[in-house]
Parts: structure tokens; C-alpha cells; sequence
């Protein structure tokens, strides 16, 4: 193959650095469909926020991810590109090292952070059952609080 490439004249490097963040909407609505079959409400999409979670649910404290296999490295279902190998390395590995940043950052606010992978959203109950739980326990530790008078 010549130097141009299948994607007429733009190199692999230039084309996936068109491609952001947000654009991952394949996944995203997809649990956002899981959500409303399940009657979840109260939660907002893209606020500004560190890592700028898919899903936010202000009240109780907790957002949600959903990560792509292949961007963040999904042990499961991630494989590695058989050219440019070190790129993609290095482009993984920075990727799963902001994503712990990110978490870390999140939950010294006191934010609860649940990450789903792309290859998760399968498992329907499981990942409203992971929702639930934390929005119980968002709940239950306001609820504590208000209670509480010094």
C-alpha cells in the first residue's frame, strides 16, 4: 500500500486525532436506553466536571463512565494494533493513567465513580443494580448528614 494510505491521503495518526471524546454516543446511548427502561432518573449528561463523566447524578453524588474497549484497554476485549504498536502503548497506557487521575480526583470531592466498559453494557441488570446501590448509598450518607446536628 502506498504512503497516502485507505483514507485518502490523511494519515492514521491525523484521522483518529479528529476523533474526541465526546463522539463515543454509540455507548452512551446505549445506557442511556438502559436508564430510562429502568425509570433512573436525575441525572445530567457532559457537565464540566474533571474527566467530563457521560452521566452525573448530582444528588446522590455519583457519575458514570462509559469507556470504549478500545481506548481504555479493556482487558477482556482490547487488541493491539499489529502496526505503530509502541504509539498505541503509550496512547493506552495515558489514557487508563488519566482515567485513575480522573477517579482519584473525583472521589476526594466525594464523589462516587462508577466506570462501565463498552463490553459491560451487555449485562443490563448487573449495571443498573451497580447504579442503584450507589444512589442508595448517596441516599443514605445524606441523609446521615442531615440528621446529625453539632
Amino acid at each position: 500500500m502506498n504512503r497516502r494510505g485507505r483514507f485518502g491521503g490523511i494519515s492514521r495518526s491525523r484521522l483518529m486525532s479528529l476523533i474526541r471524546g465526546r463522539n463515543n454516543k454509540s455507548t452512551e446511548l446505549r445506557l442511556l436506553n438502559i436508564l430510562r427502561r429502568a425509570g433512573i432518573t436525575g441525572w445530567r449528561r457532559h457537565l464540566p466536571m474533571p474527566g467530563t463523566p457521560d452521566f452525573t447524578f448530582r444528588k446522590s453524588r455519583m457519575v458514570i463512565f462509559v469507556d470504549g474497549c478500545f481506548w481504555h484497554g479493556c482487558q477482556k476485549c482490547f487488541r493491539r494494533p499489529a502496526k505503530n504498536k509502541e504509539f498505541w502503548a503509550r496512547k493506552i497506557s495515558s489514557n487508563q493513567k488519566r482515567d485513575r487521575r480522573v477517579d482519584k480526583i473525583l472521589k476526594m470531592k466525594k464523589w462516587r465513580v462508577i466506570r462501565i466498559r463498552e463490553c459491560g453494557l451487555r449485562w443490563e441488570k448487573r449495571i443498573i443494580r451497580r447504579i442503584l446501590n450507589k444512589t442508595i448509598q448517596g441516599k443514605r450518607s445524606s441523609a446521615d448528614r442531615g440528621n446529625q446536628r453539632p
